[in-house]
């Protein structure tokens, strides 16, 4: 009979947590006793979950003490959260969890608050002589403007998003070489291509500006990497071809062993010192050679593609919170595995019971 693990899994509303929850289920060692935990009652992951709980977001005051309690209650053996808000706070009170017999896969305090500001962490990438795109951090329309002008603008186009920022949350392409009509007719209503004047009619007259991360647009492929690591130690690195998005998630990808993304990848984590889940996206630049984008210190959206490819991360990563660390993992990669995501529905009662079709 499999040992039962007792799993906190926090913003079970999130793209990533039917995928995460599916690979818990496949494991082959463990029977998962899952508790949801999302500030939306209506969380689609409820329905997959054993139990779940409403709380507070991160920013408020209970938080720590809502999931405190959770832990104590539920017996709780290892907790994962899927939201970029909570990493900190959680991180800075591992001992009180640790307490509880609750154990994270989380990197430490100054880590994440290095790597989720993403112009702290172009910055520290550059000063240790790792390649990031050309960029600039600005927190005023005047320096924006400037900014556009020294990444090449208006003859070549700039990307920028708020540092702090999640998923594809802020994220533009200005290009006024883009065909109009063909942005307006034959793409969605929601594409991050913008042009300077439609820049400046939202920027104009506003008196508060956010700081930016304004960066050299790199046309080529796109990757999420989803990497496991231990302090800084690469234990497997798993490069995911990003073939079709929408609002930042994949729709289509493939598993694809580009050796030249997983030792940049690796090199991140390393240098960084990162722990646990970690996702890093990448971009190749004019050149072809990759360049950061962004790193997500925990299980990335599609995560679920490796578990398909014969890695199960999620899986791996209790077993490393648990103080067995997995060995040999590269050989059990299926590498060419492709995904095609499609919806699928929950649907409630008026009572608030959950079912599918």
């Amino acid at each position: 009979m499999k040992p039962i693990v007792r799993i906190l899994l926090t913003g079970t509303g999130s793209p990533a947590a039917p995928g995460v929850i599916q690979s818990l289920k496949n494991s082959e060692d463990y029977k998962y006793h899952i508790i949801g935990v999302d500030c939306n009652s209506f969380s689609a992951g409820f329905h997959m979950t054993d139990r779940h709980y409403v709380g507070p977001k991160a920013s408020e005051e209970q938080f720590i003490p809502f999931i405190e309690q959770i832990c104590r209650t539920e017996k709780i053996n290892v907790l994962f959260s899927l939201v970029t808000d909570e990493l900190i706070k959680l991180s800075e009170h591992r001992d009180v969890l640790s307490q509880c017999g609750t154990y994270m896969n989380l990197s430490s305090v100054p880590v994440l608050q290095m790597v989720i500001n993403k112009g702290i962490l172009y910055n520290e990438l550059q000063k240790m002589g790792i390649a990031v795109p050309s960029f600039q951090v600005t927190s005023s329309a005047k320096q924006f403007k400037k900014a556009l002008k020294a990444m090449g603008y208006p003859e070549q186009p700039v990307c920028f998003k708020p540092t702090i920022s999640d998923g594809s949350r802020g994220f533009h392409i200005l290009d006024d070489h883009i065909d109009r009509f063909e942005l307006m007719f034959r793409h969605k209503p929601t594409s991050v291509y913008l042009s300077h004047s439609d820049l400046l009619r939202v920027i104009q007259g506003r008196k508060e500006f956010p700081e930016l991360l304004v960066m050299e647009y790199l046309p080529h492929e796109e990757y999420s990497v989803d990497v496991l690591a231990e302090n800084g130690k690469v234990m497997i690195a798993v490069p995911r071809l990003r073939e079709a998005t929408v609002g930042g998630i994949s729709t289509k990808s493939l598993i694809r062993k580009d050796q030249d993304i997983i030792d940049y990848a690796a090199e991140v984590v390393e240098r960084l010192g990162l722990h646990g889940n970690i996702g890093i996206q990448v971009r190749r630049d004019r050149s072809r050679q990759p360049k950061i984008v962004e790193v997500n210190p925990r299980m990335q959206g599609t995560i679920v593609h490796c578990t398909a490819a014969g890695i199960n991360l999620p899986d791996l990563a209790v077993k490393q919170a648990l103080g067995v660390l997995p060995t040999h993992l590269e050989s059990k990669v299926k590498w060419g595995t492709r995904m095609i995501r499609h919806w699928k529905e929950v649907f409630y009662d008026a009572d608030g019971s959950s079912y599918t079709l």
